[in-house]
């Protein structure tokens, strides 16, 4: 190498160095941004709410704050946030949904009014954004529902106080409250049979997904509700593009410092 080509390679090495520096905050940004859904090829340590797999899933933090609804005390909730994660396989989507709750609230099946809850809501399928309150006749939405009696609901809504059950349910949950937190566990079908529900496709794609919460010890019920916003569900069909361009670099800058570092010997070995 020639002292240009040395130069070259000394300022390439330099770029590429800069890029993987300041590509991680540009990634953590874009997974706070929405909900990733990681490709997993097996659920094992994910069939529990506290299995130990979910600790190597990526968690997105989700701001929340009174529905605005027009009920009695829809501003007096007390959720500020949850945590939520999500993955596929092949057949299945899980979402994991968490929050601190210092008081486990749970009753019969029978009577739920004021029981800990938490739903997920998903457009059911129309081109355009849904609206945040439950969807519209229009433009409907998929809600995932769970209650602290233990059971759970696959809900069709087209606005406020409009949900209507699916005959037969395809969604699974499970949860767990230790050390003053909720863990919940919504399991579906990534294509479920049946008019109006969510397909979650199998390729890269972006949904929409948003979330709510009801505290029981304060007496939250229907439209009384810690919810989100709209927030992106990013389907992933694979390991993440940035992961993928990381690994580039990482080999891109192996054989730069090999070449330089041979360079150096042999200008070494000439003096």
């Amino acid at each position: 190498m020639n002292r240009n080509e040395l130069l070259l390679a000394g300022l390439l090495a330099a770029v590429i160095a800069g890029g993987a520096v300041l590509l991680p905050p540009v990634a953590e940004a874009q997974a706070e941004s929405g909900v990733p859904v990681e490709y997993v090829d097996t659920t094992a340590g994910l069939n529990s709410p506290t299995g130990s797999g979910w600790a190597e899933i990526q968690t997105a933090t989700i701001p929340l704050s009174s529905a605005g609804a027009a009920v009695p005390a829809a501003n007096d909730v007390t959720v500020e946030e949850m945590q939520v994660q999500a993955v596929r396989t092949n057949r299945q989507i899980r979402v994991r949904t968490s929050w601190t709750d210092p008081t486990q609230d749970g009753s019969e099946p029978s009577v739920r009014e004021f029981d800990d809850n938490v739903a997920v809501q998903l457009p059911a399928g129309g081109e355009e954004q849904p609206p945040i309150a439950m969807g519209s006749s229009n433009n409907p939405v998929n809600i995932w529902y769970w209650s602290g009696s233990g059971s759970s609901e696959e809900l069709l809504a087209g606005g406020p106080g409009s949900t209507t059950p699916f005959e037969e349910s395809t969604l699974r949950t499970e949860h767990t409250y230790a050390d003053g937190r909720w863990h919940v566990v919504f399991t579906r079908p990534l294509d479920p049979r049946g008019d109006s529900r969510t397909a979650i496709p199998r390729d890269a794609a972006d949904l929409d997904i948003a979330f709510a919460v009801w505290n029981g010890s304060n007496m939250e019920v229907s439209g009384q509700k810690a919810a989100s916003q709209w927030h992106r569900l990013a389907v992933s069909s694979g390991p993440p593009a940035y992961q993928r361009f990381l690994w580039v670099i990482a080999g891109v800058m192996i054989v730069l410092t090999t070449l330089l570092t041979l360079e150096g010997i042999r200008r070494t070995g000439g003096e």
